[in-house]
């Protein structure tokens, strides 16, 4: 089985997802290599070696210390926004890497994309570049793109995504997150959550997308003016001629996480929400009907765990299961215990006597 030697880049709450990330993936998947989590590196000596003792990582190291250790072939970038490029620029010269995750957004600045196509030109073709829009993997939404990509709903007219939160509203949040701050290009709205839905708009509309102008609101004490809490995007689609709107909000109170794309196009419209994630839905002019296309956790052919007809999260719910069956920790949970079991069995058996009843007086069982 091949081996790949990790290194992460950052010891915050994006890298803990994705600790927990690598560490499912044998469960998910029949053929996976094994990973090694080698070393995790960042600012604070504290925080890194507290990260790499929780998570099973071998070594907490310095950047300095992280960017000679020949053992590491893959680097996970997680963390501020302001050094991506910095550490995207290290990766490349460390000796045996040959995979880079490089979360969003990819750098912080026009000089900063500059160079980066330059280093991109020039580096080894055979090293994977991934970019952390985890949201295209969402299992609706990649059975959504197959279905719009057949082209049953025809060319787009026009189109409306938005990414909202409502947490910047709050001065506590705001002040554990002074680095998402800083005005764009590096943090701010669009930054940071829009990017997700130009991504998002990108896989459905083509890569050509070119905006034609935008519009930012919000303001609190503490926060930067060139920062964006709310920005809103036109945007407009050369070889189709759809047009659009996108915008992305820190400060939309009673949000939660919600991303909710409508393309409408000249045989019907196509809709997606966070908010009903086992599904997308779809509409063929004429038909007076919303069809709503279920998918659940479905990533066939290559894996449906844990089923491909559960509702994606489900798995998550179980998780907090096993953490309360080890430890007792959560004095909220209802206990489901075995009181509760023979409960729940004492109806299944009352049901089965009250199908019996029916099917002799209806069915002449």
């Amino acid at each position: 089985m091949q081996k790949i030697h990790v290194g992460f880049l950052g010891a915050g709450g994006i890298a803990q997802a994705h600790a927990y990330s690598i560490q499912s993936l044998k469960f998910y998947y029949n053929e996976v290599p094994e990973i090694i989590l080698e070393s995790v590196a960042s600012a604070r000596k504290e925080s890194r070696q507290n990260f790499a003792r929780k998570f099973g990582f071998a070594t907490a190291q310095t950047v300095d210390e992280f960017s000679v250790n020949n053992k590491i072939e893959a680097v996970f970038i997680l963390g501020p926004n302001k050094v991506h490029f910095k550490h995207f620029k290290l990766a490349l010269q460390m000796p045996n890497v040959k995979y880079i995750y490089l979360e969003k957004p990819v750098c912080s600045s026009q000089k900063e994309e500059e160079a980066m196509k330059e280093l991109l030109k020039n580096s080894d073709p055979s090293i994977k570049i991934q970019v952390g829009f985890q949201y295209l993997q969402t299992s609706s939404v990649r059975e959504g793109l197959k279905f719009w990509k057949s082209g049953k709903l025809g060319k787009p007219i026009h189109f409306d995504l938005k990414y909202y939160h409502g947490d910047y509203l709050q001065t506590a949040y705001r002040e554990k997150r002074v680095t998402r701050l800083t005005p764009a290009p590096d943090g701010g709205a669009m930054a940071d959550l829009g990017s997700h839905g130009i991504s998002l708009l990108m896989a459905f509309m083509g890569e050509e997308l070119q905006i034609t102008s935008a519009l930012q609101g919000g303001g609190f004490e503490g926060v930067p003016t060139g920062s964006d809490l709310f920005s809103s995007l036109s945007l407009f689609e050369p070889e189709t001629g759809a047009v659009g709107n996108m915008s992305a909000s820190r400060i939309s109170s009673g949000t939660g996480d919600l991303v909710h794309l409508e393309i409408y196009a000249e045989n019907g419209a196509f809709r997606f929400s966070s908010k009903n994630v086992d599904y997308f839905e779809y509409y063929l002019e004429g038909s007076n009907n919303w069809i709503k296309q279920m998918v659940g956790s479905n990533y066939k052919p290559i894996t449906s765990f844990p089923s491909g007809h559960v509702p994606p999260g489900w798995l998550r719910s179980m998780v907090h299961a096993h953490y309360q069956f080890f430890t007792g920790d959560d004095s909220a949970a209802t206990k489901a215990d075995l009181n509760h079991g023979l409960a729940v069995q004492r109806i299944v058996r009352e049901t089965a006597g009250h199908l019996s009843t029916f099917r002799k007086r209806f069915k002449n069982d």
